[in-house]
């Protein structure tokens, strides 16, 4: 049986070109800052959006849980949506490892307004925790994909700043927000003391995010970095490919999103809800057509179509390199059967 995996854009495979990026790459320790691949990926990845600093990092949950770490203490506050990745889908670490208070603020599409923001500001009071970073996130996996202009990242980021909180960007898929938008990267990062994004997903490097921000934040992070055993040695054969992704692999990302449009526009007709995708994420409900979203994910796999649930009546389809335009009017006209 053809298998059209959706589930995410993680289960991208890197290319022959990429894995062939490894075999002759000048390698040396990395905790000692002398693997000449990795320094070449930390210049190119800082460059690229403008900052002064970039560091590899294994993963983007841990590029999130080393962003605040290294700027914030125990016992701070964390502002966030209330479905943001790092509250969702991280295990917690914000609060086991780190020991931040999540402060959770629900918006309709993922964005934290500069006027939510200041309406969910504590006062300073000796019962409070002292509000100190604020983490947004682009594009935001929960609220389907969807993805924020510079100019409204960079409106919540000044209200921040004015508020006295560093602001982190989880930009996991910033890529992809700015495919939408057609934004320059530089533009994202005006406004942001750390983002981090990632080179596997839609990029399909087989592993490693990247978080980066100013020299005496990334100087920090290196050494969050090694207290959470993210300190890697001969790290080049994961630089490698990341910096290959990075410089090739951004535009194609257009495919994905196109794809998408045709798979929300073949749910439509076949009369299932969905939340209009803007990038590879689409979100549909399934309530009308399947008992809940469970038996939708097995009816689906009986028929080789890989989704997760997302909810109890919904569920998600991500579009990736692995998917084509063939995969998707199969999938559609698999859904046309049942």
């Amino acid at each position: 049986m053809h298998i059209i995996d959706l589930r995410s854009d993680t289960i991208t495979i890197p290319t022959k070109e990429m894995l062939e990026t490894i075999i002759n790459t000048p390698l040396g320790d990395d905790v000692f800052e002398d693997d000449p691949t990795v320094n070449q990926l930390e210049e190119y990845a800082a460059n690229l959006f403008n900052v002064e600093d970039a560091l590899l990092v294994s993963s983007g949950t841990q590029g999130n849980l080393i962003s605040v770490l290294s700027q914030t203490k125990p016992g701070n506050e964390l502002l966030l949506e209330s479905q943001s990745h790092i509250y969702y889908y991280e295990v917690g670490g914000i609060s086991a490892v780190a020991g931040v208070i999540p402060k959770l603020i629900d918006t309709e599409h993922g964005l934290i307004s500069p006027e939510q923001l200041e309406q969910n500001i504590r006062p300073a009071n000796i019962h409070f925790p002292e509000p100190t970073l604020l983490s947004l996130e682009n594009t935001h996996n929960r609220h389907g994909g969807v993805a924020f202009s510079p100019e409204d990242i960079s409106k919540t980021a000044e209200k921040a700043h004015e508020l006295g909180l560093k602001v982190h960007l989880d930009g996991a898929r910033i890529f992809n927000a700015a495919i939408y938008y057609n934004a320059d990267l530089k533009d994202y990062t005006k406004n942001l003391d750390s983002i981090q994004f990632c080179l596997s997903k839609g990029l399909s490097a087989p592993i490693g995010s990247m978080v980066a921000g100013s020299e005496s934040f990334v100087k920090k992070a290196r050494k969050k970095r090694k207290m959470l055993g993210g300190g890697m040695r001969q790290a080049g054969v994961i630089a490698a490919p990341g910096l290959f992704a990075l410089k090739n692999m951004r535009t194609r990302l257009v495919e994905d999103h196109q794809n998408a449009q045709k798979l929300a526009i073949g749910l439509k007709n076949l009369g299932f809800k969905i939340t209009e995708p803007q990038t590879n994420i689409l979100v549909a409900d399934v309530s009308g057509k399947f008992e809940n979203s469970t038996v939708a994910v097995q009816k689906l796999e009986e028929l080789g179509i890989l989704i997760v649930p997302f909810g109890q009546t919904t569920v998600r389809f991500t579009t990736n390199r692995m998917i084509s335009e063939d995969d998707v009017n199969e999938v559609i006209e698999k859904l046309e059967q049942i």
